[in-house]
């Protein structure tokens, strides 16, 4: 559900192509903010830097501390952010250099990228992508992703120095969907957990642009007043095991599961991984292919290894990603406007 001044109705054309580079930057920005997050937490800032370099900002206050204590997804959300932002300024010819985690003593900032710059690599294939992919919750269709096609994704992560294993056999998605089920069992056994979920449950026409609509779970926005009901719910009912049971037959009844890993485990490692995920995941929507995420293994840190055993010894899990064909788009989860996290010096 978006509105006509939702960040997704953003216009290619409305590209300000005798702006200057500072507004032709800004303007980028509006396919980073496009990006997916945890809880659709958006836990990013930008500031543009005399008009030709981008500092890619961590938001801590938009931080999860008892589903990612560590930080590890919100990194992981602000490298999927960069990500877009390097496809949308490839396309408009604006060449550009990444460096990651460029002042150790300035830990909140991730990345920082010199606009115009030559020798930066062509992505502008996968930007129609942006403006139509998102998370999609829904069984998919029985259809066996190609070979080609699963080539193509694990390249993908690849060239971002990340690893896709993916799997289509039974047996493996049996042993995957086992811990996401068990995961879902330990955390909503969490009272912490639940309240910290519940507190981004959002009506589906909520003025904060953040959060998870209900809409994105199949409520007719009719029905849009049960939400703060259902929020509550989560918070002072232990459903693990009914969770469990739903996210076990989505995940077995996937045509793919695929898991992204690291070598490393560290800040720059999950800025890579948030790179190659984006890079995955737009990928595969220019291809028809979606996706949504089963991160519950990898968040719950005994099952975190269990996952990389499965996946070929991936050495650090960071992504569980369940994908396949169909069905029709689900509504994308809403933006904050770059105003909102831009700061230009």
């Amino acid at each position: 559900m978006t509105t006509a001044h939702s960040p997704w109705n953003i216009e290619e054309s409305d590209f300000p192509i005798e702006g200057t580079l500072g507004e032709q930057v800004a303007f980028c920005l509006g396919y980073a903010v496009l990006a997916p997050s945890g809880h659709n937490t958006q836990p990013w800032r930008f500031r543009i830097v005399q008009g030709s370099e981008v500092q890619v900002f961590a938001d801590r206050s938009r931080a999860l501390p008892v589903v990612d204590p560590d930080d590890r997804e919100l990194v992981l959300s602000c490298g999927a952010a960069l990500f877009f932002l390097r496809v949308a300024l490839s396309h408009f010819g604006l060449g550009a250099q990444t460096q990651l985690c460029p002042r150790p003593d300035q830990p909140d900032l991730l990345a920082t990228v010199r606009v115009g710059a030559d020798g930066a690599e062509t992505l502008a294939g996968l930007f129609d992508a942006i403006g139509t992919r998102s998370t999609n919750r829904e069984a998919f269709e029985d259809e066996v992703v190609p070979a080609e096609l699963r080539v193509g994704l694990r390249d993908a992560a690849q060239r971002e120095s990340c690893r896709l294993w993916s799997s289509d056999r039974r047996e493996l998605r049996e042993a995957l969907a086992a811990l996401v089920a068990q995961g879902d069992v330990e955390q909503m056994a969490d009272s912490a957990f639940r309240t910290e979920l519940a507190h981004w449950v959002r009506r589906s026409r909520a003025s904060t642009h953040d959060g998870m609509p209900a809409y994105a779970f199949g409520v007719n926005e009719h029905l849009d007043f049960v939400t703060p009901l259902a929020a509550l719910t989560i918070r002072r009912f232990n459903r693990g095991k009914s969770q469990a049971a739903k996210d076990h037959e989505l995940a077995v009844g996937s045509p793919l599961l695929a898991v992204l890993s690291t070598e490393g485990d560290g800040v720059e490692d999950w800025m890579r991984a948030g790179q190659a995920l984006a890079r995955v995941l737009l990928l595969a929507e220019a291809n028809g292919l979606r996706a949504s995420y089963l991160n519950q293994p990898i968040e719950v840190a005994a099952l975190r290894a269990r996952v990389g055993a499965i996946a070929d010894g991936a050495a650090c899990p960071q992504v569980l990603l369940r994908m396949g064909f169909g069905p029709p788009r689900t509504p994308p989860t809403p933006r904050r406007p770059v105003a909102e996290v831009l700061e230009v010096d």
